[in-house]
């Protein structure tokens, strides 16, 4: 009888079912059958992650008008929060992401693994942009607009240049064809590298000006108005990356109205 440590070690090393396992799916020992399904649970794992994989490569590939088309992916991360930058990525990949498997919208991976994707993104990448659009701008411009422009700017730096640009619910205008994809993290391979790629960026960028305003705990909330951080807010006021635009930072920097009772 095989001992299981050998069985596990040969389940380890089997991706597909063979032949040799047939014999062990009638072994009555416990701990067999429960390396089995261990295995099998990793299997159908992979098995949906493939296919998941397969159909986004598919959607990309769908918007190309001839195969050596490159198309580019646009996501952001930082429109909602009230302190710090909207960071935005756009990303190019190359025909073969298997290294990618398992790739998702960044919101559904750990910080580990959105890290790990990172690395991973960054290094088989055709090319690859980050754009920051600071706390002033988003004041100045608007947050729709702002982020709008940031996209545009990150698109632009790519090089070689996209064919087409498949943006996360955004129409840009770069002079390159634009598909604005709704909910487009969950369906495109390149929309979900740059979704990767904006929220690393940010998150690294927000842990280090949770050094610099210890008040605040950047670090923890990334700038969005949790009770933590609304707390910091009230306690402290606002710092100078917070978005003046945003309430309640708005109505804490801008002076009250005033009354005049001679009128």
């Amino acid at each position: 009888m095989i001992k299981i440590g050998e069985i596990k070690e040969r389940l380890a090393e089997t991706a597909d079912w063979e032949a040799w396992m047939d014999d062990i799916r009638q072994d009555p020992r416990k701990n067999v059958q429960a390396a089995l399904a261990g295995w099998q649970r990793k299997k159908n794992l992979r098995d949906k992650q493939q296919h998941a994989h397969d159909q986004k490569i598919e959607f990309d590939a769908s918007f190309k008008e001839n195969k050596e088309d490159l198309v580019c992916g646009i996501d952001e991360a930082g429109r909602g929060p009230l302190a710090g930058p909207v960071v935005t990525a756009a990303v190019i990949l190359p025909e073969d992401c298997s290294a990618l498997l398992g790739l998702d919208d960044s919101k559904k991976l750990s910080k580990a693994k959105r890290d790990q994707y990172a690395a991973l993104i960054k290094d088989i990448a055709v090319s690859y942009a980050v754009h920051i659009q600071p706390p002033e701008e988003i004041d100045a411009q608007n947050i729709y607009q702002a982020t709008r422009s940031s996209m545009t700017q990150a698109a632009l730096q790519l090089n070689p240049r996209p064919d087409i640009i498949l943006a996360d619910a955004m129409q840009l205008e770069a002079g390159i064809r634009c598909e604005s994809i709704i909910k487009g993290d969950a369906k495109s391979l390149c929309i979900a590298a740059a979704s990767i790629l904006a929220k690393t960026g940010r998150d690294a960028i927000m842990a280090a000006y949770a050094l610099e305003y210890p008040a605040y705990g950047f670090d923890k909330h990334a700038g969005y108005g949790t009770k933590e951080h609304l707390s910091a807010l009230e306690k402290n006021g606002p710092c100078p990356i917070h978005r003046k635009t945003f309430e309640p930072v708005k109505s804490m920097v801008e002076p009250p109205l005033s009354l005049d009772l001679n009128s």
